[in-house]
């Protein structure tokens, strides 16, 4: 018998339960213990989402990584690295919250309310698209190593065992007996990549914007069916049988290649540089009150224990001293030719040109369904 059980046990004997006073007063002794109880249980509960530890830091710390679909294996890598790193240092678990899907899906889904932390796009038109809606500050690509660019990789053109097309470089894409498979670049990033290199192809070859379009506008004829993102049409090459071609990054099919399965693809000679910028939304980072854990995850995905595990499946290091590695320097061979999107004016003017509403995708959708 404890303390407490013994001291009620005599109250008990002294208050006769038949008296009024003697109810009041068992009454009033049961609630002193039960408060007193529970202040000497109130000890922190380490799984409660606001525990703190002895220092008054949250145990715990909550991150929403929003991204495009194909990083997803990359950032599996990545992160259990950087949890135990910050668990390490700071005594603290960070529990992530992920999001993968078309680039242009997921920059509608942050814009719409999806309160992402840190946002992993396809291309910086979407991260701008975040920052005119008032969540993302501006300059956010001047507070990150290689102006926000985490991740990059080229074009590629994956063909069937054998080649029985015999396709070798983007101008086979517009045979009539070619069936080429790619995303919709009206819900993928990757697929406006893919939209740019062909168009790129023709411009850096001595062609003028006619024979581009008509190039262009061929290639889409021969697209059976355009898929929602990257992963999809991977899937749709690979697994389903579609196409005499896929176009895609190269890191899918590298990751694909990892993965045991049979690949064959072309690097074009002519093509462009596909950068993925990271930023930090920050109106939602404010709100959640996690600033200094989002900021050091994004500048840990720069560091060369992070890009090599970017490398490791398909992408391109940012890092001149892991692109340099005897691991990496010959899985990704220089290409001839790489452009840039600044080469065609910039994002603003891309999107305004190629991608808008009425403009020259559109444009070229509408012929090909006549």
């Amino acid at each position: 018998m404890n303390l407490w059980q013994k001291l009620l046990k005599g109250l008990q004997l002294r208050f006769s339960p038949n008296s009024l006073k003697g109810f009041v007063s068992l009454v009033l002794v049961g609630t002193l213990l039960s408060v007193s109880l529970a202040a000497c249980s109130g000890t922190n509960n380490s799984n409660s989402p606001n525990a703190t530890t002895d220092t008054g830091k949250k145990q715990n710390v909550e991150l929403t990584l929003v991204s495009f679909a194909v990083t997803k294996a990359a950032h599996a890598a990545i992160i259990p690295k950087f949890v135990e790193k910050w668990q390490k240092e700071h005594n603290q678990t960070v529990v992530f919250k992920q999001s993968y899907g078309g680039s242009g899906s997921q920059t509608r889904a942050v814009v719409d309310g999806l309160e992402a932390d840190v946002v992993h796009l396809a291309l910086a038109l979407d991260t701008q698209k975040i920052e005119k809606a008032g969540l993302i500050e501006p300059g956010w690509e001047k507070k990150f190593p290689n102006n926000g660019i985490v991740s990059k990789s080229v074009a590629a053109l994956v063909i069937r065992e054998g080649n029985p097309k015999g396709i070798k470089n983007w101008a086979d894409l517009a045979k009539d007996n070619i069936k080429v498979i790619t995303a919709d670049p009206k819900t993928s990033g990757v697929a406006r990549w893919n939209f740019l290199a062909l168009w790129n192809s023709v411009i850096k070859t001595g062609g003028d914007e006619t024979k581009a379009i008509d190039f262009v506008t061929k290639v889409y004829r021969n697209v059976p069916v355009l898929t929602k993102d990257a992963r999809e049409a991977t899937d749709a090459f690979f697994k389903q049988g579609q196409g005499d071609a896929l176009i895609n990054y190269e890191n899918e099919i590298v990751l694909a290649a990892d993965k045991g399965e049979k690949t064959n693809y072309i690097l074009p000679d002519v093509n462009i540089s596909i950068d993925n910028p990271i930023a930090v939304v920050d109106k939602n980072v404010d709100k959640h009150g996690n600033r200094e854990v989002v900021e050091a995850f994004v500048k840990y995905l720069f560091t060369p224990e992070a890009q090599q595990e970017f490398a490791k499946v398909g992408f391109r290091p940012v890092d001149e001293t892991v692109a340099k590695s005897k691991e990496f320097v010959d899985k990704y061979p220089q290409i001839k030719t790489l452009s840039t999107v600044q080469e065609l004016g910039g994002w603003d003017a891309v999107q305004k040109k190629f991608f808008n509403d009425g403009a020259i995708f559109d444009q070229i959708q509408a012929k090909n369904k006549r």
